[in-house]
């Protein structure tokens, strides 16, 4: 997959450790988040964040990305290709430099992604949310996610899993 068609606006490219700090700055400015999905960001938990792959999945399946406007991280995202089933499309994370927040940028983010993993042949994209995460929960709806009904437990709070069809 050509990473970089994910966005017709920013510079996408795969993270490596070297970001590893400005991954954290972009963390720590979203507590919410955190406290909906505890323990907060640490550079420790986001190294391994970058390398934890769901059963049967390969690193060439995962790409944990960056979109730069320029020097500037504005958005991190996880994606799993082909999970957890042939055509469907994971994002494990997605956040949103706060500084880039209500202007509509993970909207775009997401709409470019959508058309490129649709590029892609791919169907579907999960996720999950939090549960009671309202704010997250208002923006995968508003990018055209709807809620599946499974609802997995988990250590902090219970997952909501969500979908969205690709055309």
């Amino acid at each position: 997959m050509d990473i970089t068609t994910l966005s017709n606006k920013y510079q996408v490219r795969r993270l490596q450790k070297n970001d590893l700090e400005e991954i954290y700055q972009l963390c720590k400015s979203n507590p919410l988040f955190y406290k909906y999905h505890p323990p907060f960001a640490t550079t420790e938990t986001i190294l391994k964040d970058m390398t934890i792959l769901p059963e049967g999945k390969n690193y060439e399946d995962k790409f944990y990305i960056g979109f730069w406007d320029n020097k500037k991280l504005v958005a991190v995202m996880d994606l799993i290709l082909d999970y957890p089933k042939d055509f469907i499309v994971f994002i494990g994370f997605f956040m949103v430099n706060i500084e880039y927040q209500g202007q509509g940028v993970g909207s775009e983010i997401i709409e470019n992604s959508a058309k490129a993993l649709t590029d892609e042949g791919f169907k579907w994209i999960y996720l999950a949310i939090d549960k009671g995460n309202l704010q997250s929960e208002a923006f995968w709806c508003k990018n055209n996610f709807i809620k599946i009904g499974k609802v997995y437990p988990s250590d902090s709070s219970p997952y909501i899993s969500m979908k969205r069809q690709l055309y």
